[in-house]
């Protein structure tokens, strides 16, 4: 009776590590010539992702719309109208090359100052921030183009340090006091959330710049208390803290309501869903299901797979960035899309993160989902950049692809 041969250990190991650097490869890329794959992962992922939120802005705020006595498709409509702004600006921004980008950067940055200071002396307050600008029966959110003012700031500014960066006083001035300039203004307002987002764009741009590490070490502890610090001035953010800790839940004010109702849409989806438009949650169970946890919405009317599918097209989004990102030398390129893809995929880890418990409700919403024109819109055009750099070949690579085509064949 024939046996079949074991392999060894050592060989085991050997294929294992070379299954591993296969699989990197694919994520990073390996031929000269950059193929199309990756602008179509990023576009397809984000138009998939926004026809998603589109469908699911419709399901969720449809009842609340009945009830007040308005049309159901009122959000839908308006949401509509911010992703068709959105698209045309993606399409835009797509054309511009690392040049163009570096020149919107001062103006971007002192665009979204001026309007982050309009904010707080004409904007509007809704559930303790002052974060909107009326315009008409629209609302514009100044703090959403700030994210991709800032990332293109940050990118334009430390890219020139070069070396320099490694030393923690050029990595600091000036993107400290002017780029945090948008963040304080941001906290005035109120927007605890929003400052985190914008906290993490600007140590992503520091980290993909080179910054030392244990500059990073010094901004978290310094992060921790300054949010404990925000935390207990702010009755309002005590009171979401000690829900996350369930410390609060029995004393008649409902302050673990939405997070509970959340979790219990979400388990009562189970694997494939209650179906589309079918949800029992949103029937006003959960406030502003059609904007922070509309992926309790999703868990219930898609269930598991509708769930894993949409964290899948972000991690698609992730992978087909990082491919895009390892082609380029330029440090400008590279410092603004991992600071756009921290942006993108960190705030969608942090709302999926609080939908699910892992995080306290600190009210930010899910990229591309959630209901939010200026968050949509800003969104897309930042979807925009990454495409405008995956459809260019890298001039390093058509230099050594052309100094590859010269090269005389080798004589046998």
């Amino acid at each position: 009776m024939a046996t079949t041969p074991t392999r060894s250990p050592a060989v085991q190991r050997r294929g294992l590590r070379q299954r591993i650097a296969t699989g990197w490869n694919a994520i990073e890329g390996t031929s000269r010539m950059p193929s199309g794959s990756s602008y179509y992962l990023i576009l397809g992922s984000a138009l998939a992702l926004t026809a998603i939120g589109l469908m699911m802005v419709l399901s969720a705020s449809s009842v609340e719309a009945i009830s007040a006595g308005t049309s159901e498709f009122n959000l839908f409509l308006k949401q509509a109208m911010w992703a068709a702004a959105g698209l045309v600006l993606m399409l835009i921004l797509s054309r511009f090359g690392p040049r163009g980008l570096r020149i919107l950067a001062w103006p971007g940055l002192g665009v979204a100052v001026v309007l982050l200071i309009l904010v707080l002396v004409i904007g509007e307050s809704i559930n303790g921030n002052q974060n909107w600008i009326r315009i008409g029966n629209q609302s514009l959110q100044p703090s959403e183009p700030a994210k991709l003012a800032l990332a293109l700031w940050l990118a334009m500014v430390l890219s020139r340090k070069k070396a320099l960066i490694r030393d923690w006083k050029h990595a600091v001035m000036p993107a400290l006091p002017i780029g945090g300039l948008p963040i304080g203004l941001v906290l005035l307002g109120g927007d605890m959330g929003t400052a985190i987002i914008l906290m993490m764009i600007m140590a992503a741009a520091l980290f993909f710049a080179g910054a030392p590490m244990k500059m990073f070490s010094l901004a978290g502890i310094a992060g921790i208390l300054g949010s404990i610090l925000l935390v207990v001035g702010s009755g309002n953010r005590s009171g979401r803290i000690n829900a996350w800790l369930r410390l609060n839940c029995d004393d008649g004010q409902d302050l673990c309501l939405q997070s509970d109702n959340g979790l219990f849409a979400m388990a009562s989806g189970g694997f494939f869903g209650v179906g589309i438009g079918q949800s029992r949650q949103k029937w006003n169970w959960i406030p502003e299901a059609h904007n922070d946890f509309i992926f309790a919405i999703i868990g219930e009317e898609f269930g598991l797979v509708g769930a894993v599918v949409v964290v899948a097209l972000f991690g698609i989004l992730a992978i087909a960035t990082i491919r895009v990102a390892m082609r380029y030398t330029d440090p400008f390129v590279r410092i603004l899309m991992g600071s756009i893809l921290v942006w993108i995929i960190g705030q969608a880890f942090v709302n999926i993160g609080m939908v699910t418990g892992l995080l306290p409700v600190i009210g930010v919403p899910l990229p591309f989902i959630s209901y939010g024109g200026s968050a949509l819109t800003f969104t897309l055009a930042a979807v925009g950049v990454l495409l405008a750099f995956a459809r260019k070949v890298p001039q390093e690579i058509l230099d050594a692809a052309t100094e590859d085509a010269t090269k005389e064949p080798a004589s046998i």
